[in-house]
């Protein structure tokens, strides 16, 4: 028998033979493992992005629902009554409530007024003004 048709040396395990075509099943599984990281990693990014856009977006609709309340009260043309209310408010399909917390100040000729804005019994926001005798 000639050299050229003697079978070469076998390749050693997980090597591929000389001129093969392919990849390995270690390979796969590690690109498998570095694409399957980079997707949870993307996954969890747009989860947090998404949390955020509805956090700003109930934070915006509570501002309305407590500028509105606090607008009122301005436009009452008389100082309120110490004392508290609630208001339930409608924005964007959502349902709020409005605690007006209407406090005394040093000076009797204004009261601090303060909203807070609840969503189903979670705060979301607090604003307060002073309101004056006209």
């Amino acid at each position: 028998m000639s050299d050229s048709c003697r079978p070469g040396p076998a390749p050693a395990p997980g090597r591929r033979a000389a001129g093969g075509r392919g990849f390995t099943l270690v390979e796969v599984l590690v690109a498998l493992g570095i694409v399957a990281i980079a997707l949870t990693a993307g996954l969890q990014a747009t989860a947090a992005l998404t949390r955020n856009a509805q956090r700003q977006i109930d934070n915006t609709l509570a501002q309305l629902c407590a500028e509105n309340a606090l607008v009122k009260v301005r436009l009452g043309q008389q100082l309120p009554s110490v004392g508290d209310t609630e208001i339930s408010c409608e924005q964007g399909n959502r349902s709020y409530r409005v605690n007006l917390a209407v406090r005394p100040t040093p000076n009797p000729n204004f009261r601090r007024v303060e909203a807070r804005v609840l969503a189903a019994e979670t705060p979301v926001l607090s604003l307060f003004t002073l309101v004056g005798r006209i």
